[in-house]
């Protein structure tokens, strides 16, 4: 099960997830998303856990829960949608 965490604050790190976690069953990885330019933490991450029961366990246990200070949103995700193509860039400046 993909299990998405929000509200978390900027210092949680990943091993701080799986440690609350590994406490409802087996932690298949952690990910917490970080912004490319600077490198900080976005605020949320996706955990994987190989079973459901102990994955819906984990989400029911621990939506709410304080971690290092923030009341974390911890549900399924959702899978990701497709993205559509941009558009070609276009310049304002017509000759």
């Amino acid at each position: 099960m993909n299990i998405f965490v929000a509200s978390l604050d900027y210092g949680v790190q990943e091993q701080d997830l799986r440690d609350a976690f590994e406490a409802y069953g087996e932690v298949s990885s952690v990910k917490i998303i970080t912004d490319r330019e600077s490198g900080r933490s976005k605020g949320f991450g996706f955990v994987e856990m190989p079973g459901n029961d102990e994955g819906g366990s984990a989400i029911e246990a621990l939506n709410g829960f304080n971690l290092k200070g923030r009341d974390i949103v911890v549900k399924e995700a959702r899978p990701r949608e497709e993205r559509s193509e941009r558009p070609a860039f276009r310049s304002r400046n017509r000759y």
